[in-house]
């Protein structure tokens, strides 16, 4: 029973880290050894942000890997729980490209408003929100505080192109 307190100790050190590696979110993004991806172009006929006033509304983005292509599948069948996580950081990446094209600078992000991400599952899958959180933790990894959202974690049939995630925010800027 020691061992609890020095292992949740070492793991909120670890949840830490990015936040005092640097003060802004593009170097608490290089210091998680991301690399932004290019943004990927619409699929259909619709932009990936809308700013009114000061509010970013960006578009459901799906988890891409490094060559463009779209993590696919449904949780509760082809995919388990930790492969959603990695999939919804993945989208949360995705995201943040936009932002950041959009934007030019991550430091003009006063708070990540609201969250909502879908989850491809099967009717049995229940466990929507511990997939929805690999973009949750990645928001909070980046911004800190103003990571901190609403958010909704929801399970549908199916998704655009089999989609194992999407994820759409709400963000306030400066």
């Amino acid at each position: 029973m020691k061992t609890k307190p020095v292992i949740l100790s070492l793991f909120a050190l670890l949840l830490a880290i990015p936040l005092q590696a640097g003060g802004s979110p593009e170097e608490r993004i290089e210091a998680l050894g991301i690399t932004l991806p290019e943004v990927s172009p619409s699929i259909a006929n619709y932009v990936g942000v809308v700013q009114t006033g000061n509010l970013l509304f960006l578009s459901g983005h799906l988890p891409r890997l490094g060559g463009g292509s779209v993590i696919t599948g449904k949780l509760g069948q082809s995919l388990e729980v930790k492969d959603g996580y990695e999939a919804a950081r993945l989208s949360g990446i995705a995201l943040l490209a936009t932002m950041k094209a959009h934007l030019g600078d991550l430091g003009r992000v006063k708070r990540v408003v609201k969250v909502f991400g879908m989850v491809n599952a099967t009717p049995e899958f229940d466990a929507h929100s511990k997939v929805i959180n690999g973009c949750s933790d990645l928001m909070v990894d980046v911004f800190g505080d103003k990571g901190r959202h609403a958010r909704a974690a929801s399970g549908f049939a199916s998704l655009p192109v089999g989609a194992c995630v999407e994820i759409e925010m709400i963000v306030e800027v400066e």
